[in-house]
């Protein structure tokens, strides 16, 4: 929310709370939050009520759009993966409906009724698409064989479901190809439930693309699994005390995703191709939203792919999983190249939300999105050069009225304040030049510290429980935050934090945000969740991913204390690949190279890609495969051992919001 826009929102708050009984639009109670939640406070009911009065919420033209060439809606959408865990249910979101609740910024539920709705839908002639499948959609284009498809979703399951309900409506067709337009899971996870049985099938992907999709998912994936689970909600109920979507969509579905190697990669803007005999120009746009990624235009249907790089929401320069910051100035000039390399546009459609139609419209909605990046880089740099630091910067930066006034640049994915430190982020990194930030004590040593300086628990407690009297919630957890961290099991203080928490979710027009505030709350309450998502269901994935790196996540679960004085080689011998890889010790790191064996090796393990997968994320035991028959040693059995006994499996679980 920009500063203007707060401003007025303020400044209407002490009316809207002499309103009283009118403050909600429908009965607190008839709404029961399962989880411990509770209602929102009169300064929220105030704040939400003043978003409404600040936009044109009933504007109706983005619903017809979303709703235009409806082929057919899917009723009572339920996917399971094959012990029967479900992990899709569109009709989870069915009480998204009319106007918003006090629990949820107005804004934030207008664009979740829109990515309620769902089914599929013709584009244009030829070009389909089915939305509400899962967090992303799956495009067809028709070719004259078959189907083009595009983007095949998260998981084996949602894409194999969404395929199957094309094919009831519009016949069966075979894939021919399938194009994958960047390196994020929900665009190519289901991958494997598309692909022809016989072959024969295309593959066409950005360059870069196997390496930037496993390096993500795989080498860090389990942190930003755990950190994904505050980010998208898993945790939460489906209802107005709870998770109401993504913003980006509703949310993504935790199946089993997999990859497979493209046949074709597109590194080139410019380059054409002629796929089941449709006439396509890709844009390479690596380095925008995605590390790889890509954009195409079909000429003969005037109708342009954007794949992530636009979408009808502020997207994200840093996103609050993790991941490598963004380039916010390489994003703006991808979206203006494309303006200029398919001026006569008259169709556009994304991998997120609904299409639009008409070169005026989508030029108009381009150049917004190309500029309201570029503004947020450009501003950020400004007041940064004039000594700001980037909390000042995201507390004091506004878009300019033509931008903030557009429905497709609000902050329901990425915001302007998370947006801001990104760009300051990616030019001076986590430092901001003050002294005293150079080498803080960490947070719970400074928290006892800082607890100690107000008088005691007691004393935090008192300023805290006055802070939120004044509806002061982002001075509650800041506070609440210390006094926990300095003595966990206080459990008034963490009610209270919780309690401030929902209220910082329920006005958050971003639904990251909302999902951040309300886990947060939900894990204060009831504490972390007993199993996270992992990475054995990535199985599929994991077994594509270049060994290379693999190896680079043995590297990083090696524990350098215990490692410390110890030196060991290793030869890995894949039989089932004729692949060797030599793993060294030395200095508490661990290196690898491909090629010839170690001669002064400690020991050669030969053992099939498969079961040394399966032994690292779990599914076989390490100590039980080791003196299995299953494999063949030479040397140390025992320094072998040795050396797994030094890997960290990973914690799905970690604490996030107590030490």
């Amino acid at each position: 929310m920009d500063i203007r826009a707060f401003s007025f929102i303020v400044s209407l708050i002490p009316t809207l709370i002499a309103c009283g009984g009118d403050l909600g639009p429908a009965p607190l109670e008839a709404i029961e939050g399962n989880q411990g939640n509770l209602p929102p406070t009169q300064n929220t009911l105030a704040m939400n009520q003043a978003v409404t009065a600040s936009l044109d919420i009933n504007n109706s033209k983005d619903f017809d759009d979303a709703r235009r060439g409806l082929v057919a809606r899917v009723d009572d959408l339920k996917i399971s993966m094959a012990d029967g865990t479900v992990i899709w249910s569109v009709n989870d979101y069915d009480f998204i409906q009319g106007d918003a609740p006090g629990t949820v910024n107005p804004s934030l539920w207008r664009q979740e009724r829109l990515n309620n709705i769902h089914g599929l839908f013709e584009v244009t002639p030829g070009v389909y698409q089915l939305r509400g499948f899962d967090l992303s959609n799956m495009s067809i284009i028709e070719g004259a064989r078959g189907w083009i498809l595009v983007d095949p979703l998260t998981t084996r399951e949602t894409a194999a479901a969404a395929l199957a309900f094309a094919r009831q409506e519009l016949g069966y067709k075979p894939v021919t190809a399938v194009i994958i337009t960047h390196s994020h899971i929900d665009h190519f996870g289901g991958v494997l439930a598309v692909l022809e049985e016989s072959g024969g099938t295309e593959v066409i992907a950005p360059e870069g693309f196997m390496s930037e999709a496993t390096s993500e998912n795989v080498v860090a994936g389990t942190t930003m699994s755990r950190r994904s689970m505050f980010m998208y909600g898993s945790q939460l109920e489906r209802s107005a005390f709870g998770h109401i979507g993504s913003g980006l969509g509703k949310g993504p579905a935790f199946g089993s995703p997999g990859i497979t190697t493209p046949t074709r990669v597109i590194s080139q803007t410019g380059e054409k191709a002629t796929i089941d005999g449709v006439d396509f120009i890709f844009q390479n746009a690596a380095g925008s939203e995605a590390p790889a990624e890509l954009t195409f235009y079909l000429p003969e249907k005037k109708a342009f792919c954007g794949a992530e790089v636009v979408s009808r929401n502020m997207h994200n320069l840093y996103t609050l999983r993790g991941a490598h910051v963004r380039d916010a100035r390489k994003w703006s000039y991808y979206i203006n190249e494309a303006i200029e390399l398919f001026p006569d546009m008259e169709v556009y459609f994304g991998s997120h939300h609904w299409p639009l139609w008409g070169n005026e419209d989508i030029v108009d909605f381009l150049k917004k999105q190309r500029d309201g990046y570029r503004y947020i880089h450009d501003q950020t740099l400004r007041l940064a050069s004039q000594g700001h630091t980037p909390s000042e910067i995201a507390e004091a930066l506004e878009l300019p009225s033509t931008l903030r006034n557009s429905f497709s640049n609000r902050g329901y994915y990425g915001t302007l304040k998370h947006n801001s430190r990104a760009v300051y982020q990616r030019y001076f990194g986590w430092y901001d030049g003050n002294p005293a930030n150079l080498d803080p004590l960490p947070e719970v040593e400074s928290s006892k510290r800082y607890v100690a300086a107000m008088g005691g628990s007691s004393g935090v407690m008192t300023r805290a429980k006055s802070a939120f009297d004044r509806a002061e919630y982002r001075w509650v957890a800041e506070l609440l935050n210390h006094l926990i961290f300095a003595d966990p099991n206080h459990v008034e203080a963490k009610m209270l934090l919780a309690r401030s928490y929902e209220q910082l979710g329920y006005q958050a027009e971003s639904g990251p945000w909302r999902d951040v505030y309300l886990t947060g709350a939900l894990e204060l309450r009831k504490g972390a969740p007993s199993k996270g998502l992992g990475i054995a269901n990535a199985a599929d994935l994991i077994r594509k991913t270049p060994i290379s790196e693999f190896m680079q996540l043995i590297a990083v679960m090696l524990n350098g204390e215990k490692a410390d004085g110890e030196s060991y080689v290793f030869n890995f011998t894949f039989t089932d690949l004729a692949e060797t890889y030599v793993l060294s010790l030395e200095n508490a790191v661990l290196h690898q190279r491909s090629g010839e064996p170690a001669v002064n090796a400690d020991a050669t393990l030969r053992i099939t890609h498969a079961l040394f997968v399966s032994m690292l994320v779990g599914e076989a035991g390490i100590r039980e495969t080791l003196f299995s028959d299953d494999i063949a040693i030479e040397g140390s059995r025992l320094d072998l051992l040795q050396f797994f006994a030094m890997l960290d499996p990973p914690d799905d679980v970690f604490n996030i919001v107590t030490p």
